[in-house]
């Protein structure tokens, strides 16, 4: 009260001093750089305070430990206040989009399921894009991809990444990467240039970071439950369309961020041809036509057992290929020891094995038509009934499995039922398939072609005749 009265003044601020570092001071250059070299290094391989009170000792120092630690409390607050400084970025229109994959946990078919979402934002209208996928391979990066530029009816100039191992194959120096080269090929296809950010240093694409999180609250919570994938897919395109009309820009709070996402969308790079996005390996398929990839097995004709084949795998299909021609095509299964196999890679075998037909695992799953299995359960009666039905069978390549079908129910219909009849009646409903043109070699060709002419058997009559006469 004193001081208030005699000096007049209603408000004291209490004034640090400079701290003094009497012992300290002539080692305050070293001990800042020691404690930057250390700042630049790894958690687990800075040494501690007083690792370094012990080398400062060792380099002459005489004090105590107390001001290293004060000292170097202060050095590391002022450092880190700089690095939580940000500037803030402006994107042009079309210029650039964010990328980033996300765990969410989700219910799929009654089963809680773990998904990764592929998520996109427009760094300028900050339209959003989410995809799930239950893996984060490369064709799910290149699948994300397609279903993002037809969902935005094309893509920025520039895509900003983590250091993804589905896209930077290496981290160079500084800001050199080495990307993936089928990544690169998506890249050139849709006509945008790659970016990959600073190991952890999240905010260089902070703006779908936090879009992870706000679609975290928003629309993974409550956790949301479809009967499958594609359910699921289809949900959250509605709800980024959606939360797109329903929220303002956060630049431009007269809009929503669907008008200012039809303002952008004439600036994006429109790709009218789709990307191929696959993966390929080779192969070689075994002796029960079976090629193995990812842990599950896909059949192959079964010409083809043992021989190396091309494995294409996209995100929702197999497809095999023998010297560039496709052998098959398959739906891709994501879980593990799954067979995958079409019946009819299999039915020229039983011509030499007809017995597979009772344990054959492509027969016994195998969803054949209603009289066709009839024609099976009747012929049953009979000792050799899986010969008969590999004979029945056998035809569907050339004639088609509907023609079967037919044939079988006409047999059914008139209650004879044997190999013999159906085959007689598919060979009448059903014209027999016109044999292939052969052209002969050129050795087999006629240099001189054969000449009409009755007259020549005269002479030999006369020949003969003479003969006759002589004997």
């Amino acid at each position: 009260m004193k001081k208030i009265a005699c000096s007049g003044l209603t408000e004291f601020v209490y004034k640090s001093r400079t701290p003094v570092y009497p012992v300290l001071g002539p080692y305050l250059e070293l001990l800042e750089q020691v404690l930057s070299t250390e700042q630049e290094k790894p958690a687990k391989k800075r040494r501690t305070l007083l690792q370094i009170y012990a080398f400062l000792q060792s380099e002459g120092y005489s004090g105590s430990y107390d001001p290293i630690r004060r000292y170097a409390k202060k050095f590391r607050k002022e450092r880190n206040s700089l690095e939580q400084a940000f500037v803030p970025l402006l994107f042009q229109k079309g210029e650039a989009f964010q990328f980033d994959w996300s765990e969410e946990n989700v219910e799929l078919g009654g089963v809680p399921t773990k998904v990764y979402v592929a998520q996109f934002r427009l760094c300028y209208s900050r339209m959003r894009f989410c995809l799930a996928f239950t893996r984060m391979t490369h064709e799910m990066l290149f699948a994300a991809h397609i279903a993002a530029h037809n969902f935005f009816g094309g893509l920025c100039g520039i895509g900003i990444y983590d250091n993804l191992k589905t896209v930077v194959a290496q981290i160079g120096k500084g800001k050199m990467r080495y990307y993936n080269q089928r990544f690169q090929e998506l890249a050139s296809h849709y006509l945008f240039e790659s970016r990959a950010c600073t190991p952890k240093a999240g905010w260089e694409k902070g703006q779908v970071e936090n879009q992870v999180k706000v679609n975290r609250q928003r629309v993974f919570t409550p956790r949301l439950s479809f009967a499958s994938l594609e359910e699921l897919n289809a949900h959250l395109a509605e709800s980024m369309l959606r939360e797109a009309h329903n929220t303002k820009h956060p630049e431009y709070s007269d809009k929503s961020v669907w008008q200012i996402f039809e303002e952008e969308k004439p600036y994006l790079r429109v790709q009218r041809n789709t990307f191929d996005g696959y993966v390929s390996e080779e192969r070689r398929a075994n002796t029960q036509c079976l090629v193995q990839y990812n842990h599950n097995y896909y059949s192959v004709p079964c010409n083809y057992a043992g021989r190396a084949v091309t494995v294409r795998a996209y995100a929702d299909r197999i497809v095999l290929l023998f010297k560039g021609q496709t052998i098959a095509e398959h739906r891709r299964e994501l879980g593990k020891n799954r067979y995958v196999m079409d019946p009819l890679h299999y039915v020229p075998i039983l011509s030499r094995k007809p017995g597979a037909l009772r344990n054959g695992r492509p027969f016994l799953e195998w969803d054949l038509p209603a009289s066709i299995r009839n024609v099976q359960d009747s012929l049953q009666r009979f000792p050799d009934w899986d010969r008969q039905m590999s004979t029945i069978l056998s035809a569907i390549p050339v004639y088609g499995i509907e023609a079967v079908d037919v044939a079988c129910a006409v047999a059914l219909e008139h209650g004879t039922v044997t190999q013999s009849i159906i085959l007689n009646y598919l060979g009448r409903l059903h014209d027999a398939p016109a044999a292939t043109a052969v052209s002969p070699p050129a050795m087999l060709t006629l240099s001189l072609p054969p000449q009409a002419d009755c007259s020549r058997y005269n002479s030999l009559l006369k020949r003969h005749i003479c003969y006759a006469n002589i004997s």
